[in-house]
């Protein structure tokens, strides 16, 4: 029997007031125009980086503030999941994460985080206008990513769906303090990466992913070369048997010889470590965490 017109009416005035009351529920989250975040990207062409998930785009908005927008891709749930997202990291809060600030769900479902005046690792690792990382720093930020991990592995307790570690997403803000900028609820595949400090192997079996990944993220701080382009080398390199022979001529030149040795072998082990355990973790992130700040000395926050 076809819908009343008068009931359909006050079906659309209802459902329309129900999105409204489920937006108004993220009231500690400014919501942006689509336009403003348009002209803030130039056209969405400032790319910072992009993949089958997520777009990442450079924003300078009116106020003068340095941010990055993150676009959800090949997204088709409700509304609902995305105000979901927007609830869950508006709630997390670290020193080492980007701090998500506001949100726009019009033609496009963006995320806007908090400042990226520093840009990111990677531009500091190719860009050669730019002064080079010395040892300490790039050290400094291989604990402050650790660290960020260890966050969402103890404190956060719904599973995560994603999080990628590489140069292209860590950003730097005004203080040059190092932020991981891509993790997640959204566009999950399969089962989520359950963040836990749990010693069942299942367990550890889901988040090997992020442990292969951040030994591969070491490997570019050490070498200054891309995962994104020589990852493959990289991991080959550091899987031979006699790679300690030739560690020296595998460290960034930018470097030059103003590094420590014991500190890079550590930091080389682990990651060896790291991308040897990708489907079957024999550590977790927090043991991690703790192992680099009593072997790696360098001041504590």
């Amino acid at each position: 029997m076809p819908m009343d017109p008068l009931i359909r009416k006050l079906r659309r005035r209802l459902l329309a007031w129900l999105r409204r009351s489920r937006s108004d529920r993220i009231h500690f989250m400014r919501r942006l125009s689509y336009k403003d975040v348009k002209r803030a990207t130039d056209g969405f062409h400032r790319i910072i980086y992009s993949n089958s998930q997520v777009a990442a785009y450079a924003a300078k908005f009116e106020d003068g503030s340095a941010s990055l927008v993150k676009e959800i891709k090949d997204f088709d749930q409700a509304d609902d999941s995305f105000y979901s997202e927007v609830q869950f990291l508006g709630r997390l809060h670290h020193r080492h994460l980007l701090s998500l600030k506001g949100f726009s769900l019009n033609r496009k479902r963006l995320l806007i985080f908090d400042s990226i005046e520093n840009g990111s690792l990677k531009d500091h690792l190719n860009d050669p206008l730019k002064t080079p990382l010395n040892w300490r720093t790039r050290l400094q930020i291989a604990i402050d990513v650790v660290a960020a991990l260890e966050y969402l592995f103890l404190f956060v307790e719904q599973p995560l769906c994603r999080v990628s570690i590489s140069s292209s997403n860590i950003m730097f803000d005004d203080n040059f303090t190092a932020k991981l900028s891509d993790y997640g609820l959204l566009t999950c595949v399969g089962n989520p990466v359950m963040m836990t400090n749990s010693k069942d192997d299942s367990m550890r079996q889901k988040s090997g992913n992020i442990i292969y990944q951040l030994g591969v993220f070491i490997l570019e701080l050490v070498t200054g070369q891309s995962s994104e382009m020589e990852g493959s080398d990289l991991i080959e390199w550091i899987q031979e048997s006699r790679f300690y022979s030739s560690i020296h001529n595998m460290v960034d030149p930018d470097l030059g010889d103003n590094y420590d040795s014991r500190e890079l072998k550590t930091l080389l082990a682990v990651a060896k470590l790291c991308i040897k355990s990708r489907d079957k973790p024999v550590f977790t992130i927090p043991q991690l965490f703790r192992y680099l700040q009593h072997k790696v000395d360098i001041p504590r926050d």
